[in-house]
Protein backbone atom coordinates (compact mmCIF):
# COMPACT_ATOMS: atom_id res chain seq x y z
CA UNK A 1 0.00 0.00 0.00
CA UNK A 2 1.71 3.18 -0.86
CA UNK A 3 -0.39 5.11 2.09
CA UNK A 4 -1.23 3.83 5.58
CA UNK A 5 -4.62 3.23 6.57
CA UNK A 6 -5.04 5.50 9.11
CA UNK A 7 -7.31 3.38 11.78
CA UNK A 8 -9.14 4.59 14.56
CA UNK A 9 -9.46 2.47 17.68
CA UNK A 10 -12.14 3.41 20.65
CA UNK A 11 -10.78 4.86 24.24
CA UNK A 12 -12.69 3.94 27.16
CA UNK A 13 -15.12 0.94 27.74
CA UNK A 14 -14.62 -0.86 23.88
CA UNK A 15 -10.85 -0.58 24.06
CA UNK A 16 -9.40 -3.41 25.82
CA UNK A 17 -12.04 -5.63 23.99
CA UNK A 18 -11.15 -3.82 20.54
CA UNK A 19 -7.62 -4.87 21.06
CA UNK A 20 -8.23 -8.83 22.17
CA UNK A 21 -10.75 -8.90 18.89
CA UNK A 22 -7.91 -7.27 16.85
CA UNK A 23 -5.50 -9.77 18.66
CA UNK A 24 -7.68 -13.12 17.89
CA UNK A 25 -7.28 -11.49 13.84
CA UNK A 26 -3.66 -11.59 13.94
CA UNK A 27 -3.44 -7.69 14.74
CA UNK A 28 -1.27 -7.29 17.56
CA UNK A 29 -1.48 -3.82 18.82
CA UNK A 30 0.89 -2.01 21.84
CA UNK A 31 -0.69 0.87 23.65
CA UNK A 32 2.41 2.59 25.36
CA UNK A 33 1.91 4.52 28.49
CA UNK A 34 -0.71 7.17 27.73
CA UNK A 35 0.55 7.44 23.55
CA UNK A 36 -2.57 8.05 21.16
CA UNK A 37 -0.66 6.56 18.91
CA UNK A 38 0.12 2.50 19.68
CA UNK A 39 2.26 0.29 17.63
CA UNK A 40 0.38 -2.20 15.88
CA UNK A 41 2.26 -5.48 13.58
CA UNK A 42 1.23 -4.15 9.98
CA UNK A 43 3.31 -1.57 8.38
CA UNK A 44 0.33 -0.59 6.07
CA UNK A 45 -1.71 0.81 9.09
CA UNK A 46 -1.36 3.45 11.38
CA UNK A 47 -3.74 3.42 14.95
CA UNK A 48 -4.70 6.12 16.57
CA UNK A 49 -6.70 6.22 20.06
CA UNK A 50 -9.39 8.29 20.04
CA UNK A 51 -13.23 8.51 22.15
CA UNK A 52 -15.97 6.53 20.23
CA UNK A 53 -17.89 9.31 20.62
CA UNK A 54 -15.95 11.33 18.53
CA UNK A 55 -14.94 8.49 15.96
CA UNK A 56 -17.28 9.32 13.01
CA UNK A 57 -16.15 12.97 12.83
CA UNK A 58 -12.83 12.36 12.53
CA UNK A 59 -13.75 9.69 9.99
CA UNK A 60 -16.10 11.76 8.17
CA UNK A 61 -13.60 14.87 8.00
CA UNK A 62 -11.11 12.06 6.48
CA UNK A 63 -8.43 12.91 9.86
CA UNK A 64 -9.11 8.55 9.69
CA UNK A 65 -9.79 6.44 7.38
CA UNK A 66 -11.97 4.01 9.42
CA UNK A 67 -12.96 3.31 12.69
CA UNK A 68 -14.67 1.53 15.11
CA UNK A 69 -17.17 3.05 16.78
CA UNK A 70 -21.38 2.28 17.74
CA UNK A 71 -24.41 2.78 15.88
CA UNK A 72 -25.27 5.06 18.43
CA UNK A 73 -22.49 7.95 18.20
CA UNK A 74 -23.07 7.89 14.36
CA UNK A 75 -26.58 8.77 14.86
CA UNK A 76 -25.70 11.08 17.47
CA UNK A 77 -23.34 12.87 15.28
CA UNK A 78 -25.41 12.65 12.13
CA UNK A 79 -22.32 11.23 10.54
CA UNK A 80 -21.95 10.56 6.73
CA UNK A 81 -19.68 7.84 6.52
CA UNK A 82 -19.80 4.45 4.92
CA UNK A 83 -20.41 1.63 7.86
CA UNK A 84 -18.50 -1.54 6.11
CA UNK A 85 -19.33 -4.03 9.03
CA UNK A 86 -21.78 -4.52 11.78
CA UNK A 87 -19.54 -6.12 14.97
CA UNK A 88 -21.27 -7.51 17.57
CA UNK A 89 -19.46 -6.90 20.87
CA UNK A 90 -19.20 -5.02 23.81
CA UNK A 91 -16.66 -4.79 27.28
CA UNK A 92 -19.34 -7.70 28.71
CA UNK A 93 -20.31 -9.90 25.68
CA UNK A 94 -21.47 -10.47 21.98
CA UNK A 95 -24.57 -8.85 22.52
CA UNK A 96 -26.45 -5.35 21.91
CA UNK A 97 -26.43 -2.37 24.30
CA UNK A 98 -29.21 -0.70 24.90
CA UNK A 99 -30.11 3.10 25.33
CA UNK A 100 -32.97 3.03 27.58
CA UNK A 101 -34.95 5.50 29.66
CA UNK A 102 -34.77 4.96 33.78
CA UNK A 103 -36.38 6.55 36.60
CA UNK A 104 -36.47 6.56 40.35
CA UNK A 105 -37.97 2.86 41.39
CA UNK A 106 -40.70 5.58 43.48
CA UNK A 107 -41.34 7.53 40.36
CA UNK A 108 -44.54 7.78 39.34
CA UNK A 109 -43.59 8.25 35.88
CA UNK A 110 -44.48 4.97 33.98
CA UNK A 111 -44.48 5.77 30.27
CA UNK A 112 -42.52 8.63 27.75
CA UNK A 113 -45.49 11.21 27.84
CA UNK A 114 -45.30 10.62 31.45
CA UNK A 115 -42.13 12.93 30.81
CA UNK A 116 -43.97 16.10 29.34
CA UNK A 117 -42.28 19.43 30.78
CA UNK A 118 -39.93 16.99 32.78
CA UNK A 119 -35.93 17.23 32.29
CA UNK A 120 -33.05 13.92 31.23
CA UNK A 121 -30.33 13.90 31.25
CA UNK A 122 -27.99 12.20 29.14
CA UNK A 123 -25.18 12.06 27.08
CA UNK A 124 -26.92 10.82 23.65
CA UNK A 125 -28.59 14.24 23.50
CA UNK A 126 -29.44 14.85 19.55
CA UNK A 127 -30.30 11.25 19.38
CA UNK A 128 -32.89 11.97 22.72
CA UNK A 129 -34.51 15.11 21.72
CA UNK A 130 -35.66 13.89 18.17
CA UNK A 131 -36.68 10.54 19.79
CA UNK A 132 -39.26 12.73 21.85
CA UNK A 133 -39.56 15.51 19.15
CA UNK A 134 -40.39 12.68 16.65
CA UNK A 135 -43.33 11.44 19.26
CA UNK A 136 -44.65 14.87 20.18
CA UNK A 137 -43.44 14.90 24.06
CA UNK A 138 -41.84 18.23 24.97
CA UNK A 139 -38.91 17.50 27.40
CA UNK A 140 -35.97 19.02 28.11
CA UNK A 141 -33.13 17.11 27.36
CA UNK A 142 -29.42 18.08 29.35
CA UNK A 143 -25.92 16.87 28.39
CA UNK A 144 -24.53 14.94 31.09
CA UNK A 145 -20.81 14.72 31.29
CA UNK A 146 -20.88 11.22 33.51
CA UNK A 147 -22.39 9.55 36.39
CA UNK A 148 -25.59 9.93 34.80
CA UNK A 149 -27.41 7.99 36.96
CA UNK A 150 -26.66 10.07 39.94
CA UNK A 151 -28.66 13.11 38.45
CA UNK A 152 -31.33 11.83 38.71
CA UNK A 153 -31.05 10.22 42.18
CA UNK A 154 -30.01 13.74 43.54
CA UNK A 155 -32.78 15.23 42.13
CA UNK A 156 -31.19 17.57 39.34
CA UNK A 157 -32.90 15.54 36.51
CA UNK A 158 -36.20 13.39 36.63
CA UNK A 159 -35.15 10.78 33.78
CA UNK A 160 -32.00 9.69 32.24
CA UNK A 161 -31.19 8.09 29.42
CA UNK A 162 -28.16 6.25 29.57
CA UNK A 163 -26.46 2.92 27.78
CA UNK A 164 -26.48 -0.78 29.50
CA UNK A 165 -25.93 -4.19 28.99
CA UNK A 166 -27.67 -5.57 31.44
CA UNK A 167 -29.00 -3.36 33.52
CA UNK A 168 -27.68 -4.13 36.91
CA UNK A 169 -25.90 -0.70 36.90
CA UNK A 170 -29.07 1.52 36.64
CA UNK A 171 -31.06 -1.19 39.09
CA UNK A 172 -28.02 -0.57 41.69
CA UNK A 173 -28.64 2.94 41.78
CA UNK A 174 -32.28 2.36 42.67
CA UNK A 175 -33.79 3.22 39.12
CA UNK A 176 -35.94 1.49 37.30
CA UNK A 177 -36.03 1.32 33.08
CA UNK A 178 -39.50 2.03 31.66
CA UNK A 179 -38.72 2.21 27.90
CA UNK A 180 -35.82 1.16 25.41
CA UNK A 181 -35.08 3.70 22.59
CA UNK A 182 -32.08 2.38 21.04
CA UNK A 183 -30.32 -0.96 20.52
CA UNK A 184 -26.85 -0.28 19.55
CA UNK A 185 -23.93 -2.22 18.23
CA UNK A 186 -19.69 -1.68 17.27
CA UNK A 187 -19.35 -0.70 13.93
CA UNK A 188 -16.26 -0.34 11.45
CA UNK A 189 -16.66 2.69 9.43
CA UNK A 190 -14.78 4.48 6.52
CA UNK A 191 -14.25 7.99 4.99
CA UNK A 192 -16.30 7.51 1.73
CA UNK A 193 -13.05 9.02 0.03
CA UNK A 194 -10.62 5.94 2.04
CA UNK A 195 -13.54 3.51 0.54
CA UNK A 196 -13.43 4.93 -3.37
CA UNK A 197 -9.64 4.26 -2.91
CA UNK A 198 -8.96 0.84 -3.97
CA UNK A 199 -5.70 0.05 -1.88
CA UNK A 200 -7.89 1.05 1.29
CA UNK A 201 -10.86 -0.15 0.44
CA UNK A 202 -9.12 -3.84 0.31
CA UNK A 203 -7.22 -3.21 3.18
CA UNK A 204 -10.41 -2.14 4.92
CA UNK A 205 -12.68 -5.27 3.66
CA UNK A 206 -9.61 -7.61 5.00
CA UNK A 207 -9.77 -6.01 8.17
CA UNK A 208 -13.74 -6.78 8.67
CA UNK A 209 -13.37 -10.35 7.09
CA UNK A 210 -10.91 -11.18 10.06
CA UNK A 211 -12.63 -9.20 12.70
CA UNK A 212 -15.89 -10.64 12.02
CA UNK A 213 -14.54 -14.51 11.40
CA UNK A 214 -12.82 -13.98 15.05
CA UNK A 215 -16.19 -13.00 16.67
CA UNK A 216 -17.56 -15.80 14.70
CA UNK A 217 -15.44 -18.23 15.93
CA UNK A 218 -15.91 -16.92 20.05
CA UNK A 219 -19.47 -18.63 19.79
CA UNK A 220 -18.09 -21.85 18.53
CA UNK A 221 -15.40 -24.83 19.26
CA UNK A 222 -14.13 -27.62 17.02
CA UNK A 223 -14.43 -31.52 18.47
CA UNK A 224 -12.68 -34.12 17.60
CA UNK A 225 -13.26 -38.15 18.30
CA UNK A 226 -12.58 -41.68 17.00
CA UNK A 227 -15.09 -43.76 16.49
CA UNK A 228 -15.58 -47.11 15.88
CA UNK A 229 -17.31 -48.21 12.38
CA UNK A 230 -20.65 -49.73 13.68
CA UNK A 231 -21.32 -46.67 15.85
CA UNK A 232 -19.95 -44.09 12.99
CA UNK A 233 -23.51 -43.70 11.52
CA UNK A 234 -25.47 -43.04 14.99
CA UNK A 235 -22.68 -40.62 16.29
CA UNK A 236 -22.61 -38.58 12.64
CA UNK A 237 -26.07 -37.71 12.96
CA UNK A 238 -25.62 -36.63 16.74
CA UNK A 239 -23.51 -34.00 15.39
CA UNK A 240 -24.20 -29.97 14.12
CA UNK A 241 -21.94 -29.11 12.15
CA UNK A 242 -21.44 -26.06 9.88
CA UNK A 243 -21.62 -28.61 7.04
CA UNK A 244 -20.98 -32.45 6.90
CA UNK A 245 -17.83 -33.39 9.57
CA UNK A 246 -14.72 -34.64 8.48
CA UNK A 247 -14.75 -38.41 8.97
CA UNK A 248 -11.27 -40.07 8.02
CA UNK A 249 -10.02 -44.04 8.68
CA UNK A 250 -7.46 -44.80 11.26
CA UNK A 251 -4.50 -46.54 10.12
CA UNK A 252 -5.02 -50.13 10.09
CA UNK A 253 -8.15 -50.07 12.24
CA UNK A 254 -11.73 -50.36 12.18
CA UNK A 255 -11.89 -47.14 13.72
CA UNK A 256 -12.58 -43.72 12.23
CA UNK A 257 -11.61 -40.17 13.51
CA UNK A 258 -14.65 -37.34 13.29
CA UNK A 259 -14.10 -33.73 13.31
CA UNK A 260 -16.34 -31.09 13.10
CA UNK A 261 -17.08 -27.35 14.34
CA UNK A 262 -20.37 -26.59 16.40
CA UNK A 263 -21.55 -23.84 18.65
CA UNK A 264 -20.19 -23.59 22.02
CA UNK A 265 -23.78 -23.18 23.55
CA UNK A 266 -24.26 -27.21 22.48
CA UNK A 267 -21.51 -29.22 23.45
CA UNK A 268 -22.60 -29.71 26.92
CA UNK A 269 -25.42 -31.21 25.66
CA UNK A 270 -23.98 -33.34 22.84
CA UNK A 271 -20.87 -34.58 24.60
CA UNK A 272 -22.71 -37.14 27.17
CA UNK A 273 -24.60 -38.29 24.09
CA UNK A 274 -21.18 -38.83 21.76
CA UNK A 275 -19.87 -41.07 24.89
CA UNK A 276 -23.29 -42.73 25.27
CA UNK A 277 -23.76 -43.74 21.52
CA UNK A 278 -19.76 -45.22 21.35
CA UNK A 279 -17.62 -41.80 20.72
CA UNK A 280 -14.20 -42.00 22.53
CA UNK A 281 -11.16 -39.52 23.13
CA UNK A 282 -13.46 -36.51 22.66
CA UNK A 283 -10.96 -33.44 22.86
CA UNK A 284 -12.47 -30.13 22.25
CA UNK A 285 -10.90 -27.14 20.94
CA UNK A 286 -11.13 -23.05 20.78
CA UNK A 287 -11.17 -21.46 17.56
CA UNK A 288 -9.15 -18.15 16.23
CA UNK A 289 -11.38 -17.44 13.47
CA UNK A 290 -14.20 -19.17 11.10
CA UNK A 291 -14.50 -17.71 7.76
Amino acid sequence: MTEKLKLGIPKGSLQEATIALFKRSGWKIDINGRSYFPEINDNTIECAICRAQEMSRYVESGTLDAGLTGKDWISENESDVQVVEDLVYSKVSQRPARWVLAVPYNSNIEKLEDLAGKKIATELVNFTKKYFARRGIDVKVEFSWGATEAKVVSGLADAIVEVTETGSTIKAHGLKIIHELLQTNTRLIANHAAWANPEKREKIKQIALLLKSALLAEKMVGLKMNVPEEKLKQVVEILPSLNAPTVSPLYQSDWFAVETVVASSVVRDIIPELLKNGAEGIIEYPLNKVI
